[in-house]
């Protein structure tokens, strides 16, 4: 009866253009084996055909309580229903509507490697810094291990990332894969000062930028050679050439890298 109406073709009504139910791709979601009531349960009691636009907007939480519980935690839920900032995305706008499949479906809006487009859709700007950094050109080359928004956002419970506790917590999220790197960064004074609960001290993201990360070969790249001064300049005003030369991932088991701080470590 619903499809009747809201079938694949667009129907046209007085007030506008109807939503559009694409059947074949709703028997292929998630959702295919449930009623069109059990998400639009204000239908099964109308009588009145048109429906009126007043229905009420289908609630997934009840559900999917628990993602929901960690939805209404994230800024996009506070955007959206204390702010009143309509465009902030709800559960349709990343997982779909009607053809909701899931992340494990290499077509889904959430897969790991839709994953960018998806929050690009909104967040544009920052998807065309991410495209061009070394994550970005990583996912695009097949490398499955690469890191998506949703690897240091979460995929729910996402937070401001401009607030203490956000930076304070980056350190952790890059340490995930990079574990040596974040062990040795651990042992300088910004790690120091970092695992004290000070957000002053400069974090991963502080140095390598936070979506259009570059390697240091790259001139381009914020810890390339010629950047340094710049980079380090932005907390420590005056830094020059030698005092760029500090080693912010020093590592005493490896003797190219350092090899007083290995001899040192050897001795003691």
């Amino acid at each position: 009866d619903c499809l009747a109406c809201h079938g694949d073709a667009d129907v046209k009504r007085a007030n506008g253009t109807s939503v559009a139910v694409a059947a074949p791709a709703f028997s292929a979601s998630k959702h295919g084996a449930m009623a069109c009531v059990d998400c639009h349960a204000d239908l099964a009691t109308l009588t009145d055909f048109p429906h009126p636009d007043t229905l009420k907007k289908v609630n997934c939480a009840a559900c999917h309580d628990d993602i929901g519980a960690k939805y209404r935690d994230s800024i996009h839920a506070r955007a959206r229903e204390k702010s009143g900032l309509n465009v902030a995305p709800a559960c349709a706008d990343c997982h779909g509507r009607h053809d909701i499949r899931g992340p494990a479906d290499p077509t889904s809006r959430v897969s790991h490697a839709q994953v960018p487009a998806t929050c690009g859709t909104c967040h544009d700007g920052i998807k065309n810094r991410y495209d061009v950094g070394v994550h970005g050109l990583a996912l695009k080359s097949g490398d499955a291990h690469a890191p998506v928004c949703s690897d240091c956002h979460t995929a729910h419970t996402i937070q401001r990332a401009d607030t203490d506790a956000s930076r304070l917590g980056a350190t952790a999220e890059c340490g995930s894969c990079h574990t040596s790197v974040a062990e040795a960064f651990a042992r300088t004074f910004h790690g120091k000062v970092t695992q004290l609960g000070s957000a002053r001290a400069a974090a991963c993201a502080d140095c390598h930028g936070p979506h259009d990360i570059l390697p240091a070969s790259n001139a381009a790249s914020t810890v390339s050679p010629k950047n340094l001064e710049t980079t380090c300049g932005k907390c420590h005003q005056g830094a020059n050439a030698r005092f760029v030369q500090y080693d912010p991932h020093p590592n005493p088991r490896d003797y190219k890298r350092s090899a007083v701080l290995w001899w040192a470590n050897r001795f003691y």
